[in-house]
């Protein structure tokens, strides 16, 4: 049955139907009220069910698909058109008409492609829908000029077509892309204008002969009049689905529900509510007469569609924002803890875990949410925790029985990981009188270890700031890690707020102290804040307060997510940070560092004194200078 059609309430209608005429699964499908029907029996046959009957058409007699509506009665594509076919009025030829001119009279469909009218192609000459408009006339979708250069929105290297009355060049991406109509002021699919001035379909093309109005609203304007628009679809789709046991929609859901069928792009939201497993959870959320909260939602089988589900009714004010992975990192913990069998080794664990690791997580986040690295590095040092006690049960002894003989063994093997997480689980157990008389070394920072390549650093700088061939977002976040050595949990957390513009000055705030940027990267933020737009657009605002939206609704684009963009582009973020920071630290003393680009002193002072830029021996080294200049003879001071 969900072959033939996807909503329960178009199942209750087969049913009906079936259960009223059984004679229609017995060769008389001809009089099936709706198409489902046909398609059910179509399934039922596929299926091997015994005495079922494919219909044939009524008029010819042939088993073929039945897809017309004639006189009650579904007949195929070829009877219909013989019973609607006329004279055509221009060629006498006896066809079924494709469209009626001025007059009412019939035309078929040659003399429709071959009558020039005012809205005939400048390529061509015939009329066809109007694909493109430039100043030289209208273009067909065949004859529409199309050409290798840079999009005038999304500003990537495409093949591009002249797309509104400016003559800007649009890809086919930016051509499908949904706003407001500037001129009939419809959320529709914009086909041309400008960015400012966007234009639907229906006003690119204003020729009467090819537009109806949706026959439920009668205001959107559509090819076919015979079926409700996108959005009346998709309104009747979220009634259905968020429609409680009582007829109502649950005040909690009201949200989700003005969310949906308020989308800018309808058919987006109509893809995602046809998912079997989105329909599925939306239904049980609407049947349970329980207040919707977080564990409501924990109940639910877990998947990728239940966390997109719930960052749609965070982003649309029905749930209370949740910090979601440190929640599945508290569980994860857990779960390593509880099943370790031996009694002292999970209170030994829950200790190491709750009160080391997690309660300084906390104390860190300070209202924040927990990056992946955190969560990451939590999970390193709790397997490497786990692991070494395993290998110690291994050999019959505990944390408190082991010796650093034992430590050094286990230190030598070559299958033993996470050695440097592995001697931070002895140091805390030696300081917390869980072990005794043992030690295990740690390295102290020196440098970066990796080679840094500056002449590769300025390089990609400079293809950043000039190529535009790369959107603006991967050049701007680029530019950041480049210049000013952000991280990129930092970077992808920006807000609009951040970037300020003061005496014609752009500033950004990355620190404590706001950072003046230079052109054309001031530029170019100023265009990000212009272009941006999130990927998703299902509980999704207008306007989204992140520089850098992601693909959940309300939430910025992750770390990792965007170091694999700036890979793409051969960036690799780990050394061009390292790179940038020995640079910088060469120039910048410490304090200054820290304060503007919101790093650590400690490590602005690590970083320098990497870098042999120890400002406080830099200037006795001055003052020695200068000395030295005044007592030689002739001495000059530079």
């Amino acid at each position: 049955m969900q072959r033939a059609t996807v909503r329960p309430a178009g199942q209750r209608r087969v049913a009906w139907a079936i259960l009223d005429k059984p004679t229609l699964l017995t060769g008389l499908g001809s009089d099936a009220p709706a198409p489902a029907v046909l398609r059910f029996i179509s399934e039922l046959i596929k299926a091997g069910a015994a005495n079922i009957v494919a219909p044939s058409c009524p008029r010819c007699r042939r088993t073929v698909t039945l897809s017309k509506l004639l006189q009650r009665q579904r007949v195929c594509r070829g009877c219909f058109a013989r019973d609607a076919a006329v004279p055509c009025s221009r060629c006498g030829a006896v066809r079924e008409p494709a469209t009626r001119d001025a007059d009412g009279k019939p035309l078929c469909p040659n003399c429709l492609s071959n009558d020039p009218v005012n809205l005939a192609c400048g390529g061509c000459g015939r009329r066809r829908r109007v694909a493109a408009r430039t100043s030289e006339g209208v273009w067909c979708q065949n004859c529409r000029p199309r050409t290798l250069q840079t999009c005038g929105i999304c500003g990537l290297s495409r093949f591009c077509e002249i797309s509104g009355a400016t003559g800007e060049p649009w890809c086919d991406p930016c051509q499908s892309w949904w706003a407001r109509c500037s001129s009939c002021h419809t959320v529709a699919s914009i086909r041309g204008g400008t960015r400012r001035a966007p234009l639907c379909t229906k006003c690119l093309n204003p020729d009467p002969d090819f537009w109806d109005r949706c026959p439920v609203c009668q205001t959107t304007w559509q090819i076919s009049a015979h079926r409700p628009c996108h959005r009346c679809t998709l309104t009747q789709r979220a009634d259905e689905l968020l429609t409680g046991p009582d007829g109502h929609i649950r005040h909690e859901l009201a949200a989700l529900h003005d969310a949906l069928i308020g989308i800018d792009r309808p058919v987006t939201a109509m893809a995602w509510l046809a998912r079997p497993k989105v329909a599925q959870l939306l239904a049980q959320i609407a049947t349970d007469q329980r207040a919707l909260t977080h564990g409501l939602l924990d109940e639910l089988p877990a998947g990728k569609t239940l966390e997109h589900l719930r960052a749609v009714l965070v982003a649309g004010g029905a749930l209370a924002d949740r910090d979601e992975r440190l929640i599945k990192l508290e569980r994860w913990t857990a779960h390593a803890v509880t099943t370790r069998s031996d009694a002292t080794k999970r209170a030994l664990l829950h200790r190491y875990v709750t009160w080391h690791h997690l309660r300084r997580l906390r104390n860190r986040l300070r209202g924040e949410h927990v990056t992946h690295l955190q969560a990451l590095n939590i999970r390193c040092h709790i397997t490497a925790a786990i692991n070494f006690l395993d290998w110690l049960a291994s050999r019959n002894q505990t944390l408190t029985t082991c010796t650093q003989l034992d430590v050094e063994q286990w230190t030598a093997r070559e299958d033993a990981s996470y050695r440097g997480e592995t001697g931070h689980f002895i140091r805390w157990a030696t300081k917390n009188r869980q072990a005794t008389g043992l030690t295990y070394g740690t390295v102290r920072w020196q440098g970066p270890a990796g080679r840094l390549d500056a002449e590769k650093h300025w390089t990609d700088a400079r293809r950043l700031l000039h190529d535009d061939t790369i959107s603006t977002s991967d050049r701007v976040a680029g530019l950041l890690l480049l210049l000013y050595a952000q991280r990129l949990s930092a970077i992808s957390k920006l807000t609009v707020d951040d970037i300020r513009i003061n005496d014609d000055q752009v500033q950004i705030v990355l620190g404590r102290v706001p950072v003046v940027l230079p052109q054309p990267l001031a530029a170019l933020a100023l265009d990000l804040i212009a272009t941006r737009r999130a990927y998703t657009v299902i509980g999704q605002t207008s306007q989204t307060p992140w520089l850098f939206p992601g693909q959940r609704p309300g939430q910025h684009i992750s770390a990792d997510r965007l170091g694999r963009r700036l890979a793409a582009l051969g960036i690799k973020p780990g050394q061009a940070r390292s790179t940038a920071l020995f640079t910088l630290a060469t120039e910048l003393p410490a304090a200054i560092l820290a304060r503007m680009l919101g790093i650590h002193i400690k490590v602005a002072v690590a970083w320098q004194q990497a870098a042999n830029g120890d400002w406080t021996a830099y200037a006795a080294n001055v003052s020695r200078r200068t000395d030295q200049h005044e007592a030689a003879p002739g001495g000059t001071h530079r």
